[in-house]
């Protein structure tokens, strides 16, 4: 039998790998719940890249920072789904509103509306680093 502090050793370890490998299912849970297709027959990760790839001509240079410099406070590891995400609501707007290019106005509506709640307030944070007036679009935070 085990006694002392190798018991104690293994004990830890165990609760270690067993807590790492539930977080670590649960982002790929959640990844899979996204990927599983809608009554549609699409995902909502399908649906992103279909709204970014019909608007990529509608994107400038200026736009094109400006959504890098948006998604900067995300940590780098999630940086690249964040930015994807985004794009695909300012995309979806984009299409909706038949758009001939990509506007200041549809990136802070998409911005807001893709980033969750929780995170507004590092949201109004960084649109308040970047002067950008956000007393008109209000009414999205509360969505």
């Amino acid at each position: 039998m085990l006694e002392g502090w190798f018991l104690w050793f293994i004990l830890f370890w165990v609760v270690v790998l067993v807590s790492l490998f539930a977080i670590g299912g649960f982002f790929m849970f959640r990844k899979f719940l996204k990927r599983m297709p809608k009554e549609d027959g699409k995902s909502d990760l399908d649906w992103e890249e279909h709204y970014v790839n019909q608007t990529i001509h509608l994107w400038g240079t200026n736009e094109k920072q400006l959504l890098n410099e948006l998604v900067s406070p995300v940590p780098e590891l999630f940086r690249d789904v964040a930015k994807q995400k985004i794009a695909g609501n300012i995309g979806k707007l984009a299409i909706s509103e038949n758009a001939d290019h990509i506007t200041l106005d549809l990136i802070v509506r998409g911005y807001i509306v893709a980033t969750p709640k929780r995170d507004h307030k590092f949201l109004r944070k960084k649109l308040d680093e970047l002067n950008i007036d956000i007393t008109e679009y209000e009414d999205l935070f509360a969505l």
